[in-house]
């Protein structure tokens, strides 16, 4: 959790840094904005190349490694003369964020009990809500009181205190199954991975799709008197967040697909309403609680529902789910921010509600079907 929390921090700090970096290099934000969009696509690209190629090494040994690659490129980006070592640093990070998540995400049947895999799971996953309601705040606040660079130090002296703990506690985890090339295409060829990894990829677009543009929203929509209450806003989602994950975790071995079916629902709901209610104040930021709790629960309902659909594959189940989450992230980036330069943020809150209501859709018809079929043979 501690690493997982380090890494989803350091990946979205930049956020909050942007203008000073590019101000210091001498770059536009846009420009800038490239140390957001790097991390993901090597996610996507290191998530099974990585995974393949360490298979035959202690897992323990590869998160230590991985979050010692994290406090070096926090270290690089600190220290950086030049705007191309910072997005050096960046590749690195992008590195880790495929390496540790494809390998940690799915450990917890190995670090607890059985009957308690799934609240452990829920422990592990409550890192990504926790890193977002912190990253941006923190790394804007360390910025503004000791500039960007700074922050990033911060950050990887948290990185190596992670790694001392993880080289401390974390028994030895031996390779059990090699995930091998052979491996994952046999797993991805199964139809219950390939519907996870469908669900996967449209409810990740329909929340960054317009999650990544909901300050825009409150700014231009809810017209809210203030950047400092925006944040309060956005601290509030981070919240909710926290507490998704903790209540889809509580559910989700038992019933993934309902689990994730209702978290969609909840996504839909809030998005296609802000356009409506979220025109006031009290009315966005009751509907962005319920975007919270509803999306705090979808990276653990995709974890468990990616594992179940293969069991005895649970090290190349976590590594398409990784591979697919981080590349839908820019894709979903992307796809909202063409939508915004050619309509308005009401039409991307409605375009990311509409996506999510027909994953809520599909995977409660699915749900349903398999009931049908089990009470058909009983």
């Amino acid at each position: 959790m501690l690493g997982i929390f380090s890494i989803v921090t350091t990946e979205i700090l930049p956020i909050g840094l942007l203008t000073a970096i590019g101000a210091d290099f001498g770059i536009s934000d846009g420009t800038a904005g490239l140390m957001m969009t790097t991390p993901g696509v090597l996610a996507a690209l290191a998530a099974p190349t990585v995974t393949v190629a360490t298979a035959r090494i202690d897992r323990r040994l590869m998160l230590c490694a991985f979050v010692l690659l994290l406090a070096l490129a926090n270290f690089l980006a600190a220290a950086a003369t030049a705007y191309w070592l910072v997005l050096l640093s960046r590749i690195m990070v992008g590195i880790t964020i495929g390496g540790f998540w494809s390998i940690g995400a799915g450990l917890a049947e190995r670090l607890v009990r059985p009957e308690a895999v799934g609240r452990a799971t829920a422990v592990i996953f409550s890192a990504v809500p926790l890193g977002s309601v912190l990253g941006v705040p923190a790394g804007t606040f360390i910025g503004d009181l000791a500039g960007w660079r700074t922050a990033f130090v911060v950050m990887g002296a948290v990185a190596v205190g992670v790694f001392v703990l993880m080289a401390v506690v974390t028994p030895a985890l031996p390779a059990r199954q090699l995930t091998r090339p052979r491996v994952l295409r046999e797993v991805l060829r199964r139809t219950p991975t390939r519907f996870a990894l469908l669900m996967t990829f449209l409810i990740v677009l329909a929340h960054f799709g317009a999650y990544t543009y909901v300050t825009p929203f409150l700014e231009q929509v809810t017209h809210l008197a203030s950047p400092g209450l925006v944040t309060v806003f956005l601290l509030t989602y981070g919240a909710a967040g926290i507490a998704g994950n903790f209540l889809g975790g509580a559910t989700v071995a038992r019933l993934p697909r309902a689990t994730f079916g209702t978290a969609a629902a909840l996504l839909a709901a809030a998005t296609l309403l802000l356009p409506l209610l979220g025109r006031g104040a009290w009315g966005a930021l009751a509907l962005l609680i319920v975007w919270g709790i509803a999306y705090g629960a979808v990276p653990v309902s995709s974890q468990t529902w990616f594992v179940k659909a293969a069991p005895d594959a649970p090290e190349a189940a976590s590594v398409l789910f990784t591979a697919s989450f981080q590349a839908t992230i820019s894709l979903g980036a992307l796809a909202g921010g063409v939508a915004l330069d050619h309509t308005s943020p009401s039409t991307v809150m409605t375009l990311g509600g509409a996506t999510a209501f027909l994953v809520a859709l599909t995977a409660w018809l699915h749900f349903a079907g398999r009931h049908d079929w089990q009470r058909g043979n009983d």
